[in-house]
């Protein structure tokens, strides 16, 4: 894809008939320029794809060497293992690296893609936030033939690149997994629906209840954020089940972990009362007692992968948009938190 000509502040300057000067100063929102002509520059600026100039010096060859990562947590081993992942294989081809962090939210996952947009990145890596609803603060990269991929969580339905694992696959074994150990009752708790990778496990759940004759309940469905203190709760709601679910698939390990410790303290013996199993093979698998079943989700090369297609395709190695969906394999390891059978 031809790259456009780069917007300049002269462009905008000439179709709104001010003077450049007054242009980056609207820019930069100084106090001299009033309300109306900086929100008539502003959204000029948005409309054109106006990026700001950092990067001067790059301006001939209209390569910084960067490349921007937006990530939805800081406080998650796969996230950091993800970007362990990348910035293994971004170091070596020598770009840098500028992360974003959305903290959950889509109005500052906009923020970082539009922030990126200006620091005028050569790529851009993504996995989206827990409300974002739709791509649309992507399209300036498209415009400008600034490519974007997704991991992890992505839209299923959209043209753009992603590198994900399949979802339903593991929540359907993990669901199996207990079935198979003797649960009759198998709660879930997860995130968002919204969300690929929870509406993806949550139908492996369903599908693997069927096939194992077991009902489905959607009041053994829990929906929450996957904080401390919903995790609490959550583990709560299930203990106040009538009957209490015999088995639980939580799809992530740390609130598998607050779930343990509420069950535990309740006089609840794991896995005899309620069998556990988690998601994302996190170190606190190892650290709980007793150690958690959960579904192996290989961060460093889901990372070092969707870094590699994104530089092969900047080098014109190959073109991300011919495939449009990389799939890595997870697998579910088993361990003491489900093995009802064998106590």
């Amino acid at each position: 894809m031809s790259r456009e000509k780069e917007i300049t502040i002269y462009d905008i300057a000439r179709e709104l008939d001010l003077s450049a000067a007054t242009v980056s100063r609207g820019l930069k929102d100084h106090p001299a320029i009033n309300k109306q002509t900086k929100k008539k520059i502003a959204d000029l600026a948005t409309k054109l794809g106006y990026r700001s100039n950092n990067f001067a010096s790059n301006l001939r060859k209209q390569r910084t060497n960067t490349i921007g990562v937006i990530v939805h947590e800081l406080n998650s081993q796969f996230i950091t293992s993800v970007l362990a992942g990348i910035e293994k294989v971004t170091t070596e081809a020598n770009y840098d690296l500028i992360i974003g962090h959305s903290s959950e939210t889509f109005k500052k996952e906009a923020a970082n893609a539009m922030n990126l947009f200006h620091k005028r990145v050569d790529g851009l890596i993504a996995s989206l936030a827990y409300d974002t609803e739709d791509l649309s603060h992507f399209e300036p990269f498209a415009k400008k033939g600034i490519p974007v991929m997704f991991f992890d969580r992505v839209f299923e339905q959209s043209e753009t690149t992603k590198v994900v694992i399949n979802n339903y696959k593991a929540g359907y074994e993990a669901t199996a997994h207990l079935a198979a150990q003797g649960c009759k009752r198998i709660a879930h708790i997860t995130a968002n629906l919204k969300r690929n990778v929870y509406a993806e496990r949550l139908n492996g759940y369903r599908q693997a209840l069927l096939d194992n004759r077991l009902s489905y309940d959607e009041k053994r469905v829990l929906v929450n954020d996957l904080s401390e203190e919903a995790s609490a709760k959550a583990a709560r709601q299930v203990l106040a089940m009538k009957p209490m679910p015999d088995g639980v698939f939580i799809t992530n390990d740390f609130c598998a972990a607050v779930c343990m410790q509420v069950f535990k303290d309740a006089g609840k013996r794991i896995p005899q009362d309620i069998a556990v199993v988690g998601f994302n093979n996190d170190a606190i698998c190892k650290i709980v007692e007793p150690k958690l079943t959960t579904v192996n989700y290989p961060g460093i090369e889901m990372g070092e992968i969707v870094a590699r297609n994104l530089i092969n395709h900047l080098h014109g190695v190959s073109n991300i948009h011919l495939t449009n969906t990389i799939i890595i394999k997870s697998e579910l390891i088993i361990r003491e938190s489900s093995m009802k059978k064998q106590t």
